[in-house]
C-alpha cells in the first residue's frame, strides 16, 4: 500500500528544499497568517472568480468572444494588480500581490505578471515556495492579508 503523506500532490508544488519547513520560510515569511504564502486552493478560487466576472463583462458586451473575455481579464489584472496590489478576486480571498519586501507590486510589475499569466504556462512552473514564474520573474509572491 502506497503512503499518500509521502507522496504528496502536485498541487502542492516541489516539497520545501532543505531545511525549509514551509513555503516561504526562506523568504522570511510566517507559515500562516497574514504575511504567508497564498496557497493553491484560494489562489486557483481567486483567478476562477476573476474569470468569471471577466466573462460576464465579455458576454454582455462582446457576444462571449474569448479574446475579448482574456483582454478584459488582462486588462482587469493590469489595473487592480498595478494599483492596489490585488485583483477583485484576491481581495475576496485576502491576498495581495506583494514585492519580497512587502510592497504592493506597482504597474511594471503588475504588466509583465499578468502577460505572464495569460499564457497560462508559466504560472504553473513553480519553486519550492510555490511562486511561479510569473512571480518570480519580478521578485513578488501572492501573499495573505
Amino acid at each position: 500500500m502506497v503512503n499518500r503523506k509521502n507522496i504528496g500532490s502536485w498541487m502542492e508544488g516541489p516539497p520545501p528544499s532543505g531545511d525549509q519547513q514551509w513555503p516561504g520560510q526562506r523568504l522570511g515569511r510566517p507559515e500562516s497568517g497574514p504575511g504567508s504564502l497564498a496557497r493553491f486552493g484560494p489562489r486557483a478560487a481567486a483567478l476562477l472568480i476573476d474569470w468569471v466576472l471577466c466573462s460576464l463583462i465579455s458576454a454582455a458586451f462582446f457576444d462571449y468572444d474569448g479574446f475579448a473575455t482574456l483582454y478584459i481579464f488582462l486588462v482587469e489584472q493590469i489595473l487592480f494588480v498595478g494599483f492596489f496590489g490585488y485583483s477583485i478576486g484576491h481581495r475576496l480571498l485576502r491576498m495581495q500581490v506583494q514585492t519580497l519586501d512587502g510592497r504592493p507590486a506597482g504597474y511594471l510589475t503588475a504588466i509583465v505578471r499578468s502577460v505572464l499569466v495569460c499564457l497560462v504556462i508559466p504560472a504553473f512552473i513553480i519553486d519550492a515556495d510555490q511562486r511561479g514564474l510569473h512571480d518570480r520573474a519580478r521578485n513578488t509572491g501572492l501573499f495573505r492579508i
